[in-house]
């Protein structure tokens, strides 16, 4: 059953920095301090030294800090930015000042943030919500499950999930994206999903205190009335091997909420082979540029291997990125499952996921 109302969609509110007079930096790298300190001389502002610290007053009225900011951009390395903590308008009483540079962005978020390396406009000024693609049984193309992925409305124009989560990485609002694409899933999809399986994206990054970070995903889906079981959290291999460790910790406590486990993007080298092994994901989902490679005779070695271990595993093998018959004919010979793709369905709102044909 199809809702019949346009898609929900949110307007989320994102704290974007004000102009600044007065901004402190701190880093124990001294030669960087010794560099950002003439550059701010340079530019007319006031500064003053201490053993890891740059204090800089601008007597302009902010327009010389922005300066400041627009050079460093150009001028500072990423692993630079990353190691400068950045205070601006800090208070004067001391315990007060210490707590907000413990707490205090990197260099590299508060360019993010005031829009000088990413379009903060792509979420401070963005609707959100979700679209769904279906996903079919290979043997009937009978639709079986869908994947939900976030879009975003910015002056009127249609952005996608990539330029979202890219920004939200940038300036240090991950965590806070990546629930709002759990939730909004979950709430678009409660009207009219019924027994089918839903799939979310999530980066096992973005979630820190599993425990409190998830709780509102796991009441998103108590509200909805969906059983746990049939939430499938997708993650993408290329995040997934970042921290091992955490990753594990993550999916465990996903597992303990009853919700199951698709490794997405799985390219068949032998850092697929290992994660698969690791993770045990109930889900494989072959990576579209593999699956397009199709009938290369390498490729079908790989999504072969892939297939045998991921059945080894227990696991279905979705196949993405299906676009023709011929693509479809050669996935179901090779063992996949299920497959998703534009010969299937593409992405829609929720209230179009009724016109999606069900064979």
């Amino acid at each position: 059953m199809a809702s019949t109302n346009g898609p929900t969609r949110r307007r989320e509110y994102w704290h974007v920095p004000v102009r600044a007079t007065r901004v402190l930096l701190a880093t124990s790298d001294a030669q960087l301090l010794s560099e950002v300190a003439s550059t701010a001389r340079a530019l007319g502002l006031s500064v003053s030294a201490a053993p890891d610290l740059l204090d800089l007053d601008d007597e302009e009225g902010s327009r010389g800090i922005e300066r400041l900011f627009r050079r460093l951009a150009r001028e500072v390395t990423t692993a630079e930015a990353e190691d400068v903590r950045v205070a601006t308008d800090p208070p004067e009483e001391w315990s007060a000042l210490a707590a907000r540079l413990l707490t205090a962005p990197t260099l590299a978020v508060e360019l993010a943030r005031r829009g000088i390396t990413a379009e903060i406009g792509l979420l401070a000024e963005a609707e959100l919500w979700s679209v769904y693609q279906p996903i079919v049984r290979l043997a009937d193309r009978a639709v079986v499950a869908h994947e939900a992925l976030l879009r975003g409305l910015v002056d009127g124009r249609d952005v996608g999930g990539e330029d979202l989560f890219f920004v939200a990485e940038s300036a240090g609002w991950l965590s806070r994206l990546d629930r709002i694409g759990r939730e909004s899933a979950i709430t678009g999809a409660a009207p009219w999903v019924g027994d089918a399986t839903l799939f979310v994206n999530s980066d096992p990054a973005s979630t820190r205190r599993p425990q409190a970070d998830l709780a509102g995903t796991q009441q998103a889906l108590q509200n909805a009335g969906i059983d746990p079981a049939r939430l499938v959290v997708e993650v993408g291999e290329v995040s997934a091997v970042k921290d091992r460790g955490h990753l594990l910790s993550v999916l465990e406590h996903y597992r303990s909420l009853g919700w199951r486990v698709a490794l997405d993007d799985v390219a068949a080298g032998w850092s697929s082979r290992s994660l698969l092994a690791a993770v045990r994901p109930d889900v494989v989902k072959l990576g579209k540029a593999l699956v397009r490679a199709l009938p290369d005779d390498g490729a079908r070695t790989m999504v072969r291997s892939v297939v045998e271990l991921a059945h080894t595993l227990g696991a279905l093998v979705v196949a993405e990125g299906v676009e023709t018959e011929r693509t479809a004919e050669e996935v179901t010979r090779l063992g996949a499952d299920l497959g998703q793709g534009w010969l299937f369905g593409r992405p829609v709102a929720p209230h179009e996921v009724s016109a999606v044909p069900s064979r």
